[in-house]
This record gives structure tokens, C-alpha cells and sequence, in this order.
């Protein structure tokens, strides 16, 4: 798709991201005609020329840690090789607008990385804290908050999408699910065991793991139903977990941050990821009587975050999937 001859029938709110669009032009023309405009980033405090890939990844392009491939933390842009998300009254096409102005922003600034251990994710790719970029696509509402664990987000961070939700800038324009739908995976993929999808609360960050066993075949469009749950209802079942000596083994052993997101991911979801241990069944079967017994409430459902399945072989090049057009 053109970007520049993409009408888009969010306009209006596109000057709430606080950057001219005229400004990205050149940006854009470049990118068309697939050159690498590199982006100047301090890394452990020198400076290298980087390439983005999107909004949150980029490669090295010289330097001491040339050829590194990053991905930065804490935080996740949508997915920019195609039209795969949606949500409330967004369109596809609309949601893939936002994907590349995500990645337009990041190639636009000057930012500082910091790395300590260069821990890599599960993709080989090593791991940046590049906060005054996380902040700013946040707030901009080009990205959201994330973590990979139970843990919640950065609070800088929670804070600055707090606040573009409240002005409704980007992604939040029309309308806010409970958790967006990341990254989705099919057991036509490979192995022998059950895969997943990974799902992101818009509340704190954290991420919770949606197992499954099926096989999506490509450009398969793939939603998860929320069930509307009062958030006092989760502190209170909280409450009663840490005080039943029974579960002790597990309920003790794990911050009250993240037992409370694995109940809240139990109330709205219907399922519980990230805990482990002799306990989880004990645990579980007391979620399925605080359910049972109206504790979450009526389970009344609303549609949630939505994504369409193409494998990695599918996304770029003349392999493309036609959905991604």
C-alpha cells in the first residue's frame, strides 16, 4: 500500500500524535523506494546508526554492534507487515496506517538505548531499554505497554498510555479492549504440543498466554471474547486467596501484583498463565468456585481484540498472503 496516496478516515486524529506528517515525507519516499534511512541511537552510550524495522525493533548498522538485530522492551508496537489487527471500530487497514506511523516516529528521533547483560528474546534478538522511546510512541498512542511475565509494565510508562487513552490518540481512538491480541501462533507451525497466542492487559502490561491446539490455516482471522469483570471483584477474590492457608505454597511465593493479574486473566479470559507449582491446581479450582458462586459477577462478554493468522513465510516478499494486500 502507498502511504502517501493512503487515504485514511482517521485524519482527523493524526494531529494528535504531535508531529507534522509533512515533516515524515522524505522519511516515507525513501522508505517506498527501499532505502535504509538510518536512524542515530545511542547504544551504552555511543552513537550508531540503526535501522528500524518497525516500531519497536531495529538493526545495527555499524559500530561496535553492527549487524545486531534489537528488540526493545517494555513496550510493543502493532505489526507492520500487514493489516492484522482490529479492534473496536477500527478498520484493518486503518490499524496497519498506525503500525507504520509507529515505525515512521521511531526512525524520526534520536534515542538512548541501555543494555546491560544483552539478554536476547526467543527470536535471537537482543534486548534494549530505550525509555524516552517507549514513553514517546506510548503516549502518542502508537504503542502499548508490555511485559512478557505476570509483572506489570513500567509505571512511566502505564502512566503515558493512561494518558493517551484518556485523549483517545492512536490506537485508542475507537475504543480500548481489555487486553490487545500481540502475536499469534499455530500448532500447523511445528511440534507436537499445544502453542499460543499472546494477549496484553491495557490495564497494566503484563501478558497473558492463551494455550491452544489449534491449526489456523493462513489469513485466518482469530478473536478473543472478554468477559466484563468489575475490578473490585478481582481485589476481593485476591484478598481471599492470600488469606486461605491451603494455598500458601503458591499464593506466597508470587507478588501480589502478579497473582492478581493471573486471577484478573482467569475472571476475563477463563484461563490462568504464568504461574507453576504443586499449588496452580488448587488455586485454579478455587477461581472455578469464586466463578460458580457469581464472585466475577454476571458473565456477560464483549468482543475483544482480534488478529489474522499468517506465518512468517507468508509476510514479505513475493510469498506474500493475499490478506496482507
Amino acid at each position: 500500500m502507498n502511504l502517501l496516496s493512503y487515504t485514511c478516515p482517521c485524519v482527523s486524529w493524526i494531529a494528535k500524535f504531535g508531529f507534522a506528517i509533512a515533516a515524515l515525507t522524505p522519511t516515507w519516499n525513501a522508505w517506498a523506494q527501499g532505502v535504509e534511512v538510518p536512524t542515530r541511537v545511542f547504544l551504552n552510550g555511543a552513537p550508531a546508526p540503526v535501522y528500524f524495522n518497525d516500531g519497536d525493533t531495529f538493526r545495527v548498522l555499524a559500530g561496535r554492534f553492527a549487524g545486531m538485530r534489537a528488540r526493545l522492551a517494555g513496550f510493543n508496537t502493532l505489526e507492520s507487515y500487514g493489516s492484522v489487527h482490529q479492534w473496536g471500530s477500527w478498520t484493518l487497514k486503518e490499524m496497519y496506517h498506525l503500525a507504520k506511523l509507529g515505525t515512521h516516529n521511531a526512525r524520526r528521533g534520536v534515542w538512548k538505548c541501555r543494555s546491560k547483560d544483552f539478554e536476547k528474546d526467543g527470536y535471537g534478538r537482543v534486548l534494549w531499554w530505550c525509555k524516552d522511546l517507549a514513553v514517546d510512541q506510548v503516549r502518542r498512542g502508537l504503542a502499548h505497554a508490555m511485559t512478557v511475565t505476570l509483572a506489570p509494565a513500567d509505571p512511566d510508562l502505564l502512566a503515558a498510555q493512561a494518558d493517551a487513552i484518556r485523549a483517545r490518540r492512536g490506537m485508542w481512538a475507537h475504543g480500548v479492549p481489555e487486553y490487545v491480541l500481540t502475536s499469534l501462533h499455530s500448532t500447523a507451525e511445528g511440534g507436537s504440543g499445544p502453542t499460543y497466542n499472546r494477549l496484553v492487559s491495557t490495564r497494566n502490561g503484563h501478558s497473558a498466554k492463551w494455550v491452544h491446539r489449534d491449526a489456523y490455516p493462513v489469513c485466518k482471522k482469530v478473536c478473543r471474547p472478554e468477559r466484563m469483570v468489575d475490578e473490585s471483584a478481582v481485589d476481593r477474590a485476591l484478598e481471599d486467596l492470600r488469606a486461605d492457608p491451603t494455598l500458601a505454597e503458591i499464593v506466597h511465593t508470587v507478588p501480589s501484583s502478579e497473582l492478581r493479574s493471573a486471577i484478573a486473566d482467569f475472571a476475563r479470559l477463563g484461563f490462568v498463565s504464568g504461574l507453576a507449582g504443586p499449588g496452580l491446581p488448587k488455586l485454579i479450582h478455587r477461581l472455578e468456585g469464586f466463578e460458580d458462586n457469581g464472585a466475577f459477577g454476571r458473565p456477560r462478554q464483549k468482543e475483544g481484540s482480534c488478529g489474522i493468522y499468517v506465518p512468517f513465510e507468508k509476510r514479505y516478499n513475493e510469498g506474500r498472503a493475499p490478506c496482507l494486500d
